[in-house]
């Protein structure tokens, strides 16, 4: 075999992500922070131009084409406008090369479900701004149980219910409440405000001594968290006892 000789050098050149994009390199050579889908996972939706989040929806491109660029130029071929684009037909973004039936289809979906979305109107989120309402929301699922058990009612500023938790199972006199998971939760709800419940199937409304210690304990961690316990409920099937009714809090 040859000498390759003293003075032969191999140079190596680091493609940045511009040069790869415009060489048609796959999008999975890209750097993370420039893929669409990792760009979402990273920054959230309203980071992607709408040319990255079709991209997402055609998944591939064609040989001559990334998905990015496939996406540009339909978008192009459609005044860059979302509504023209919405406008086309089956066979029209057929007629885009790299642009097969399934994704066509999966293109019209995607713009028909937000069509939808713009004309569904939103769901009122049930506010809570008594001891009676706290009370009448937990009922379908405290009524009747023959064991201990300890929700939690998530609220946001305006006292709507962001959502409804069970913390614990217990037995007939007691369930354990570890403050840790309720604190982890309102957060992850980005929570305001929150509201205990427990019930009691003896039917006794009066609060045990472990109930007394336990609220105190979750008040003085919410004052300290900045989610405020608004009250403690004491639920049994036909009546109930409130903490902040009682001026306990």
């Amino acid at each position: 075999m040859p000498s390759l000789g003293p003075n032969f050098k191999i140079s190596f050149k680091v493609l940045t992500t511009m040069e790869l994009k415009n060489n048609n390199f796959p999008i999975k050579s890209w750097a993370e922070s420039d893929r669409p889908r990792e760009k979402l996972i990273q920054f959230g939706r309203h980071s992607l131009s709408d040319s990255e989040l079709l991209a997402i929806l055609i998944g591939s491109g064609n040989k001559e084409e990334t998905a990015l660029d496939l996406s540009k130029r339909m978008l192009a071929a459609n005044s860059n406008n979302l509504q023209e684009l919405a406008k086309k037909s089956l066979h029209d973004l057929m007629d885009f090369k790299g642009i097969g039936e399934a994704k066509a289809i999966t293109i019209i979906a995607a713009l028909e479900f937000g069509r939808r979305k713009a004309y569904t109107p939103e769901v009122k989120k049930k506010q809570i701004t008594s001891s009676r309402e706290a009370y009448d929301y937990v009922k379908p699922m405290l009524l009747d149980l023959n064991h201990e058990e300890f929700w939690v009612i998530f609220l946001n500023r305006a006292n709507a219910i962001i959502k409804s938790e069970i913390i614990s199972r217990g037995g007939v006199a007691g369930t354990v409440v570890d403050s840790k998971l309720i604190f982890k939760s309102a957060i992850a709800q980005l929570a305001n405000a929150i509201i205990l419940c427990h019930n009691h199937p003896s039917g006794n409304t009066k609060p045990s001594e472990q109930d007394i210690q336990i609220t105190k304990k979750l008040v003085q961690a919410g004052k300290l968290m900045e989610i405020p316990i608004l009250d403690h409920i004491i639920f049994t099937n036909s009546a109930y006892y409130s903490f902040a009714d009682e001026g306990l809090l």
